[in-house]
């Protein structure tokens, strides 16, 4: 059975902004703050933490299995346990007929396309849609080079390559280059992408609902300003707002707890820290592909 779960206070250095809560925390009473797998958001949550908050650690021969994930992927070494980034061949992605690919012009990086790959001749070529601009097609002219970008699952890829061939009949599409190999980078757990996104937010105990601009979206949470003061920390609500994951808009309803209330920087309002809760399959899938679809074309 091992020793009891011994109580500790939370040390400086233990925790640091951006990582996962590797056990559960609570406070002097023993009442649970924040469950293991949380996000620390910021420098105020983690004082917050550290200055506040108790680790109940079991030794190791009783931790819960649920936490064994997580406190291996704190603890290992990314360079000899994780190979997050390597080269792969063309030909050993699945990828089907119909997959997204983002294109950034090399020597125009502002310039960006997205297209839908029609399918590909190993050694030969990849031919695409014609990639579409406000107006028409654009003129993408023979040995513009091109750096390509996609996601599947949780790994991102990335190729150059070289526009070979405009055709225009019987439908206009681009021939690439085939790449000799792709860069594949496993995205990492708990990934948060910038964005700008205005959403409505209810919280339940204050009977309160305001508009919210997220401006840092996971799959596990949120970040964002409200310029009204919705509620406090640990109170329970739901937050809406669209996405546009995969080529479709998708509108969320998500539940969500306050995980931190700070006055925002240099801005008129509040910044909350939101951490979704109860998500089911399809809320999963499409927050999951909006963050990896950001982070890709981000690049």
């Amino acid at each position: 059975m091992g020793d009891a779960p011994i109580q500790k206070a939370i040390k400086q250095g233990e925790l640091s902004v951006g990582k996962m809560l590797p056990w559960p925390v609570y406070d002097s009473q023993g009442r649970l703050l924040y469950e293991a797998g949380v996000i620390i958001e910021s420098e105020s949550q983690l004082d917050g933490l550290v200055g506040q908050g108790y680790s109940i650690k079991p030794p190791p021969d009783v931790i819960p299995p649920k936490y064994y994930s997580t406190l291996a992927q704190e603890n290992s070494n990314p360079a000899k346990d994780d190979k997050r980034e390597q080269m792969v061949d063309l030909d050993s992605i699945r990828w089907n007929v119909g997959e997204k690919l983002f294109l950034q012009m090399q020597d125009n990086p502002a310039i960006r396309y997205t297209v839908r790959m029609v399918g590909f001749v190993k050694h030969k070529s990849i031919t695409i849609q014609a990639p579409a601009a406000d107006g028409g097609n654009p003129l993408v002219r023979d040995g513009e080079i091109f750096i390509a970008r996609a996601f599947t699952g949780k790994k991102a890829y990335a190729f150059t390559t070289e526009a070979l061939k405009s055709v225009f009949f019987p439908y206009p599409h681009l021939h690439l280059s085939y790449p000799s190999q792709v860069r594949s980078t496993v995205i990492r757990q708990g990934a948060r992408v910038t964005v700008k996104i205005i959403a409505s937010m209810f919280i339940n105990a204050t009977d309160s609902q305001a508009a919210i601009v997220i401006n840092d979206l996971s799959t596990g949470g949120a970040s964002g300003i409200s310029k009204k003061l919705l509620g406090a920390k640990s109170d329970i609500g739901t937050i809406k707002f669209k996405v546009n994951a995969a080529g479709n808009d998708e509108f969320l309803d998500l539940s969500a707890i306050i995980r931190s209330v700070e006055r925002a920087e240099n801005e008129e309002g509040f910044r909350y820290g939101f951490q979704f809760t109860d998500l089911d399959s399809q809320q999963k899938l499409v927050l999951s592909a909006f963050v990896h679809q950001t982070l890709v074309e981000s690049e």
